[in-house]
């Protein structure tokens, strides 16, 4: 059983932090840093060690912290970390703006000597570890140990370029959430791990990678509707690749609302609608003619991704040019996208065949009535189910991330196993391979 000692970070003054910026180099004769504390003749307390050794400057990041007492139980640690410049300006960041100013928190193993960081440090960063154990006696030794990190080199600093959902929005129970990076990561693993992802109702989920840039966390099943998600990118000092290091913190925080899922059975000509599992509105509908691929609806799970009260529909922008068998190119009123292959929902005055037959280039055609009912009623990351056609939906395609099984998409984690949203962590460690 380990148990996770957590402490709240304290403020870095100035002062204080210029204190242990320059303890962490000491010059030829002068006194060492204390790591170590051993017990001399006649003296209580547990021996106690702290790595990385007092001292040491260009650590890597990614390296653990360790707490080890001999004869004794580590009791408290805490770690405070300033790079030159919030030295210079007297405080910390905000992770909710890009930050750094996370906590460091550690798990101690179930003998409880031995206490390792949960997290990586942060790279250009003075760190102060200060850590107490206590023998069976109940006597105390407390060790502080200053080091320094090694500075992520410019243009191989990894940063969060986008993410979705952003803090404060609103979504639908399917919502993936959606990171992209500046940078390739080859190191997936340590890099999912670094991200923890926490919510009020407990469930379990996993990342899958579109690209070497863009990763995804899908629940198990759709979110419980009506609770709150945190987002926590610990990115601060994880090896994304080789060389390449995270240099901030990031949180999303974003809300789940309610439970919005509608079906349609293609040849129905119809969708139901059904809010927190009640049926609220039957939608006469068109889709696709199914001539060709290209104007089949597909079947699947899709989620909806935006919504425009007016729209210039282009099949330009989804590989029919202007000159080509298909091509169109429409105004319309009341859209919300279903994939990246040219599908939404949106009003169709011209379509005759409404609630009677197929007739769309693919899309979803509704009356301007129900097309705007639907679009107001509708949050990213919404639910529709689609049966009916022979063109399925690719599970990349758009956010088709429910295309694959829970089994697939566990088995396409780097980590290959889930992450419960209960606030325990994350399935392995962040740190680097030996270190």
């Amino acid at each position: 059983m380990k148990r996770r000692i957590s402490h709240p970070r304290p403020a870095v003054t100035a002062a204080a932090a210029l204190v242990f910026l320059t303890a962490a180099c000491t010059s030829p004769g002068g006194p060492e840093p204390e790591g170590t504390a051993v017990p001399g003749e006649g003296s209580a307390g547990p021996e106690v060690e702290i790595t990385p050794e007092p001292g040491a400057t260009a650590v890597p990041p990614n390296s653990p912290v360790r707490v080890t007492a001999a004869d004794g139980t580590v009791t408290d640690v805490r770690i405070e970390q300033a790079t030159p410049d919030e030295i210079a300006s007297g405080g910390s960041e905000d992770p909710e703006e890009g930050g750094s100013a996370f906590e460091v928190t550690g798990t101690l193993n179930e003998g409880g000597d031995t206490w390792v960081s949960d997290w990586n440090l942060r790279p250009g960063a003075a760190v102060t570890v200060t850590a107490t154990a206590a023998d069976a006696s109940g006597e105390e030794t407390e060790v502080v140990s200053e080091f320094t990190t090694l500075e992520a080199t410019p243009g191989q600093r990894l940063e969060l370029a986008a993410n979705f959902p952003n803090s404060g929005d609103v979504v639908g129970v399917g919502m993936p959430v959606v990171v992209t990076f500046d940078l390739p990561v080859t190191n997936r693993e340590q890099v999912e791990n670094s991200i923890e992802v926490t919510a009020e109702q407990e469930t379990e989920g996993a990342w899958n990678w579109i690209t070497d840039e863009t990763a995804v966390f899908r629940p198990k099943e759709y979110w419980d509707p009506y609770q709150e998600v945190v987002v926590d990118l610990r990115l601060s000092g994880v090896e994304a690749a080789d060389g390449v290091y995270g240099v901030e913190d990031h949180r999303i925080e974003f809300e789940v609302g309610r439970e919005l899922v509608s079906t349609m059975h293609v040849p129905d000509h119809e969708m139901n609608v059904a809010i927190d599992g009640e049926n609220v509105r039957t939608i006469p509908v068109s889709n696709g003619a199914a001539q060709e691929r290209f104007n089949t609806t597909t079947s699947g799970i899709h989620l909806t991704m935006e919504k425009y009260r007016t729209l210039v529909m282009d099949s330009a922008t989804v590989g029919i040019p202007e000159g080509s068998p298909g091509y169109y190119r429409l105004d319309v009123d009341w859209a919300v996208r279903t994939s990246n292959s040219g599908e939404f929902t949106h009003a169709a005055p011209w379509n005759g065949r409404i609630g009677s037959a197929n007739t769309s280039n693919g899309c979803t055609n509704m009356s301007v009535e129900d097309a705007r009912w639907f679009h107001d009623q509708s949050l990213m990351g919404d639910v529709l189910e689609t049966t009916g056609t022979d063109r399925q939906l690719e599970w990349d395609n758009g956010w088709g991330y429910y295309q694959r099984s829970w089994e697939e998409w566990l088995s396409h984690s780097a980590t290959g196993r889930p992450q419960s949203t209960d606030g325990s962590g994350t399935p392995g460690s962040v740190h680097g391979e030996g270190l």
